[in-house]
């Protein structure tokens, strides 16, 4: 097995992928209805695609190749719709969050699909426990070593990323203590965590292919890497967001991306280096375990800042390479830092701080993700 060529494509293009969370409406746990969703949206015309998930209580929306946040929002919108209707056809609903805060992961059913039996033959109970929920975000490339530029240049955002997204606190019905408590699953898979440090695409072929030879991996998908390439797009695919709650949230964090990207582009800010990654372990914890409370240790610097801080900073940083859309995006995220509010964590928190009953908390969430309709 061999890595695909990268397929150019339009810089600073986006794509968004979310995956969602199918409840009775009767308890609010996930229910396996996937099937029944796929059968009914069989039809229906939207920009992007519906696909089955690893279990059969997901399901999992993207857009096309859009060209700004306001466009995401606008496909995200429609295919959103279209599932909520379909979704109270079958008497479910649809919610977004990294986790659903009391569902047992032994009694989910894996989809019956090819991969997913494999990757239950490979990983065990773990592919069960993979029932989490994320948002991926695809920035296009010109070519294969400006993606990898691009990959260990926003590799410096991730704890931003996963603070700005957190919406995984309760797990098993506990409150983890962490807001991104995801992000914890992922990591048990061994071949997840960062990227090899490779700045040219003939060094990271020599890489997959000494992989591919040990048998361990057959293709990029066997890589849960934070960021990796996605050659056959030509993207790199941001994978560490939980999924938001809404997809306003959900276009507020592509246009994030998107801004980084153009930052990169126009002002050529920084080298990535090796040495980015001694403390990028450290700031992803933070993120997931503290959120916009945590800390971040300025990699180049070795300065410490809170996070908060650090992404307001970059926030005014980016502002000006983004489009009229963009900004008001990334305005929207500068006033998510300051309000009482904050993370979609803080947000689940509170709600059951309110009303001391999970399935509640869930229902409230299904409610707030069909809002537009």
């Amino acid at each position: 097995m061999t890595l695909e060529a990268f397929q150019p494509s339009a810089a600073l293009t986006l794509g968004v992928e979310l995956e969602l969370q199918l409840l009775s409406t009767h308890d609010y746990d996930m229910t396996p209805y996937a099937p029944d969703m796929l059968a009914l949206l069989k039809n229906v015309n939207v920009p992007g695609a519906i696909v089955p998930e690893v279990t059969a209580s997901m399901i999992e929306i993207s857009t096309g190749i859009c060209q700004d946040a306001q466009d995401a929002w606008q496909q995200l919108a429609l295919t959103r719709d279209a599932l909520v209707k379909a979704a109270d056809r079958l008497n479910i609903a649809v919610a977004g969050g990294g986790t659903h805060p009391f569902q047992q992961w032994h009694q989910q059913r894996i989809y019956d699909k090819p991969r997913f039996k494999e990757l239950t033959a490979l990983y065990g109970y773990l592919t069960k426990q993979f029932t989490i929920f994320g948002q991926h975000v695809h920035i296009g490339c010109p070519d294969a070593d400006a993606a990898l530029l691009m990959l260990h240049r926003l590799s410096r955002y991730i704890p931003h990323f996963i603070a700005l997204s957190a919406s995984s606190p309760f797990v098993q019905g506990q409150d983890t203590a962490f807001d991104s408590a995801r992000l914890n699953s992922v990591f048990a898979f061994p071949l997840s965590g960062r990227a090899p440090f490779a700045l040219h695409w003939e060094d990271f072929e020599r890489y997959f292919d000494k992989m591919a030879a040990t048998g361990v991996i057959h293709s990029m998908k066997d890589f849960y890497w934070d960021i990796r390439p996605k050659p056959e797009f030509g993207t790199v695919e941001v994978r560490v967001f939980d999924t938001p709650l809404s997809i306003d949230r959900a276009a507020q964090l592509a246009a994030y991306v998107q801004a980084l990207g153009a930052w990169f582009l126009n002002d050529n800010p920084f080298e990535p280096q090796e040495d980015d990654y001694l403390v990028y372990t450290y700031n992803r914890f933070q993120a997931c375990r503290f959120g916009l409370d945590g800390s971040y240790v300025d990699p180049a610097s070795s300065e410490a800042f809170s996070l908060r801080s650090h992404i307001e900073q970059t926030l005014a940083q980016v502002m000006p390479h983004a489009g009229p859309e963009g900004k008001e995006a990334l305005q929207q995220l500068a006033q998510l830092l300051k309000s009482e509010e904050g993370n979609d964590a803080s947000w689940l928190r509170a709600r059951y701080g309110e009303v001391r009953q999970l399935p509640e908390v869930v229902r409230q969430a299904a409610l707030r993700f069909g809002a537009g309709l």
